[in-house]
């Protein structure tokens, strides 16, 4: 049965997705046109990896031995702000679906409201939280109605490919590990229903982890399973919840982990996996690996995790997660040494496609900043207020807000921010006096207030919404509460909205020694190739390079380095901004050959 499967998964590959075919449950395994197909999958985010390597990546895949791609579709990115839609650039997910097909791979698509996926907010948009009364993953009609609105823009964009329609699309996931949430079965149905209202009406599944599946799954779809790769105990639990059949599908396998800021970096031996893999495959499962290639989560995208029993945790911008496929899209020895399991469960006669060579890599001319000036001096117009107001209140999704006050000095006594999310640099007449990490449980200062007229400055950045938990609920960012002095709530501030999604202009200025600044400078290439920018002499911030927005940065590391693809960049000359926070008197940086993604400082 295996090598029946795997012959026609050979002959596939040998021509275009695009004859009309059938995807089905069978007893014991799926049947693509009728006969056993099993599904050797791996996970890649589109949005995490730029549209010029997106075909790339998956010729890749098809060089491990992949047959199927599976990929999350993140709300918040196709619905920045309620109503206003992106299918368009790297988010366009149609076009990676048909670059999937082009290159005879087949897709599993997992376009559920929640998503978790190390992505902030889990995926959801932060506008949902500027309805009151809203609460995700629940009944209640404004969440149903904004997920309704969503599903049904993504259903047009997707719908038509699904290999019931001619497409390449063989199986679509409702929720997302439900059962670690809640155990809901009419707010599953629901999901079932908008699903098929949005013209998703060929196979529909769920998947959650071992201990919830029983709560996860809706009856009469198929239940997949997370994070279990025992043949037996796979075949048990979807038995048990699918009338005592199959077929089997572990939807995530953990081969690695993704990286916290702060923490080590997560490497998983690969010697770990190669007996696991194999007798998954030789018992006909279909798997999909989460991650083959994890990439970058670029911008402020990165999600955050945090219970009673744990800190806040916010993750890197790599999520190069140890993955078969590293950060660049490059072999590494666990796809080499997973491409040889795999391929031992070939027909005979049945051979791979070569491993493209490893991508050019360069290093750049040490590049020194031309202008700068102080991140406080090109503020935009205050909005004022009573008391602080969140990222949510002055509709900003991401990046910084500074707020500003004044009092009357002469004392001192402990500043107290009540619900800091999540970084905080405190500062008296343009001075810092403190540095406030959510991560670190820090919220309070002392300080002394000089006579006269203080002005009081505190800049607060995003660190990224949790993505996982029981907290998703309680999300808001920025100051979520008062500021006290001495126990007294101080009253009357201005905020100043720095979402910094775009590279800034930068007007040359005056830099103070211990002030947030913005840095530009150029450099150039006589040809191009992937570059990691090393920033571990800096302290915390953020980089574009030619109008892409890199991703963060922080000293504590384990990530000292940020990637930049070759395609990003232009023979010739380049344009570099940096926002630094904390050491403002750094001027030069450097484009290595190698990354740095396990050095805390």
């Amino acid at each position: 049965m295996k090598k029946i499967s795997v012959v026609i998964l050979m002959m596939l590959c040998c021509f275009q997705l695009s004859a009309q075919h059938t995807f089905q449950l069978g007893d014991s395994s799926f049947l693509l046109d009728g006969k056993p197909f099993q599904m050797i999958s791996g996970e890649i985010h589109y949005l995490r990896v730029p549209r010029e390597s997106w075909r790339d990546r998956i010729k890749m895949a098809k060089a491990m031995g992949l047959n199927t791609i599976g990929t999350y579709v993140f709300w918040n990115m196709h619905e920045p702000e309620q109503g206003h839609y992106n299918f368009s650039g790297n988010s366009d997910v149609a076009a990676f679906v048909k670059i999937c097909q082009e290159e005879g791979m087949w897709v599993i698509l997992r376009p559920s409201p929640y998503a978790c996926a190390e992505w902030e907010f889990g995926g959801y948009p932060y506008w949902l939280q500027e309805i009151k009364g809203l609460e995700v993953r629940s009944k209640e009609p404004q969440y149903l109605k904004a997920y309704n609105n969503y599903i049904k823009a993504v259903g047009k964009q997707l719908a038509h490919l699904q290999i019931n329609h001619g497409g390449n699309i063989l199986m679509t996931q409702i929720e997302n590990e439900y059962g670690s949430y809640s155990n809901d079965k009419s707010y599953l149905e629901l999901n079932r229903k908008m699903f098929t209202e949005a013209g998703f009406d060929g196979l529909l599944y769920t998947c959650d982890p071992a201990a919830d599946v029983a709560k996860g799954h809706l009856p009469g779809l198929l239940p997949a399973v997370n994070g279990v790769d025992d043949p037996e105990k796979v075949k048990q639990l979807v038995k048990e919840n699918h009338n005592g059949k199959g077929p089997f599908y572990i939807a995530e396998w953990y081969p690695a982990w993704f990286d916290s800021w702060g923490e080590k970096h997560h490497t998983v031996p690969y010697e770990n996996f190669l007996t696991r893999l194999d007798r998954v495959l030789a018992a006909g499962i279909s798997i999909n690996m989460y991650m083959f290639h994890g990439g970058t989560t670029r911008g402020y995208m990165n999600g955050a995790n945090y219970n009673d029993e744990a800190p806040y945790s916010p993750q890197i911008s790599s999520y190069d997660y140890d993955a078969p496929l590293d950060e660049a899209g490059n072999a590494t020895p666990k796809f080499m040494a997973f491409r040889e399991v795999i391929a031992k469960h070939l027909a005979p006669g049945v051979t791979l496609p070569e491993v493209p060579a490893k991508k050019p890599v360069i290093t750049t001319p040490v590049i020194t900043f031309e202008r700068s000036s102080a991140l406080f001096s090109q503020l935009p117009v205050a909005v004022k207020s009573a008391d602080p107001l969140t990222f949510e209140d002055l509709k900003q999704a991401y990046g910084f807000v500074l707020y500003r006050t004044t009092l009357k000095g002469g004392s001192s006594g402990t500043l107290k921010i009540k619900d800091l999310r999540d970084y905080g640099l405190v500062f008296i007449n343009g001075k810092r006096v403190a540095i406030l990490d959510r991560r670190l449980k820090q919220d309070s200062t002392d300080i002394t207030l000089p006579a006269g007229n203080v002005t009081l400055e505190i800049l607060v950045e995003n660190l990224g919404r949790i993505n996982f938990g029981p907290y998703l609920l309680k999300n808001r960012k920025g100051i979520d509460g008062q500021v006290l002095f001495n126990g007294k709530a101080i009253h009357q501030w201005q905020q100043f909205k720095l979402p910094y999604e775009q590279q800034p202009v930068i007007k040359a200025s005056a830099v103070a020694t211990d002030a947030p600044v913005l840095k530009e400078g150029s450099f150039t290439l006589s040809s191009r190739g992937d570059t990691y920018l090393d920033m571990s002499k800096w302290g915390k911030g953020v980089v574009w390079i030619n109008g892409h927005h890199l991703g963060r940065y922080w000293k504590v590391g384990p990530q000292q380095t940020l990637y930049v693809p070759a395609e990003w960049l232009k023979t010739g000359q380049n344009k570099i901004t940096v926002l630094e926070l904390i050491k403002p008197a750094e001027t030069q940086v450097q484009g290595l050959d190698h990354p740095i993604l396990d050095v805390l400082q």
